[in-house]
């Protein structure tokens, strides 16, 4: 058991959703734009952190 509570079957149970409200064709696109969403997301942080300490 993790300390935040989180367990095995509540993973399962999200993605048993997710599968379920996107379907399994949708689904990896969906998972490929979250992916691109965060790189960029992180690369915009590393710019300010840089332009904070310039």
């Amino acid at each position: 058991m993790l300390r935040n509570g989180l367990e095995p079957w509540h993973v399962i149970i999200v993605l048993a959703v997710a599968l379920l409200v996107f379907g399994s064709k949708r689904l990896p696109d969906v998972a490929r734009s979250l992916g691109r969403s965060a790189r960029v997301l992180k690369s915009e942080a590393r710019a300010l952190r840089a332009e904070d300490t310039v």
